[in-house]
């Protein structure tokens, strides 16, 4: 049963959010390096995004929490099937999103991307991509914006959020403020390990082939 609902962007923190939930017992915890282990799920994740959203409890079952894309773009609908669960929106200075966004999963080489995956063995991870990667842009993941256009979106997705999730179960956070905001929300004691910070703009890359190489995680 999903209790965590993360409804920000990628590159605003989400793999450090991750690992920080998992610390804190909310695991496993749904990202976006799942889809990378389990390719399968793609299509699921496509449909979700199209309407068909009663997959949703198939496609995270066993999870306690979901973030990152492609969950963050269902947030609406993943509030409603589990109405008991926290919402995080993960936010971030928008150029500075913009950024790293454009440096990473917004990267529009279309072909170098699809070059890069196959060449670390995920050709068939390539072919399960290209719907979900369709069907996440029908929902405002597009990389044909230029900047202006794509912070409008990043900035219109983060107000549906604050407007559609009521202010007590929902915590605007940015990770670089640590464990104290994100454990009294959630209501569990501040762990005594140092909050997790990883997966930057410069390892993205690397980090991706290694989770194609070895159907895992993000390092």
């Amino acid at each position: 049963m999903v209790d965590v609902i993360g409804a920000g962007y990628g590159r605003t923190g989400t793999a450090s959010l991750k690992r920080a939930l998992e610390l804190l017992g909310f695991g496993p915890c749904h990202h976006m390096s799942e889809v990378l282990k389990r390719p399968d799920t793609a299509a699921g994740w496509a449909r979700a995004l199209g309407g068909g959203t009663t997959v949703l409890p198939e496609l995270l079952d066993g999870y306690r929490a979901c973030l990152d894309l492609p969950s963050c773009l269902l947030w609406r609908e993943s509030t409603e099937l589990w109405p008991h669960a926290k919402v995080v929106l993960t936010v971030r200075e928008p150029r500075a999103w913009y950024r790293s966004a454009r440096a990473t999963i917004l990267g529009q080489d279309k072909g170098e991307r699809v070059e890069r995956l196959t060449s670390a063995g995920g050709s068939g991870l390539v072919e399960a991509l290209a719907p979900l990667s369709a069907a996440m842009a029908t929902r405002g993941f597009r990389r044909d914006l230029d900047e202006a256009d794509t912070i409008a979106e990043f900035l219109r997705h983060n107000d549906s959020v604050r407007a559609g999730v009521a202010a007590e179960r929902l915590l605007v956070y940015e990770v670089e403020l640590g464990w104290a905001p994100l454990c009294n929300f959630l209501d569990v004691r501040v762990p005594n390990v140092p909050f997790p910070h990883g997966n930057d703009a410069g390892s993205f890359r690397d980090n991706v082939d290694q989770a194609v190489r070895r159907g895992g995680d993000f390092d």
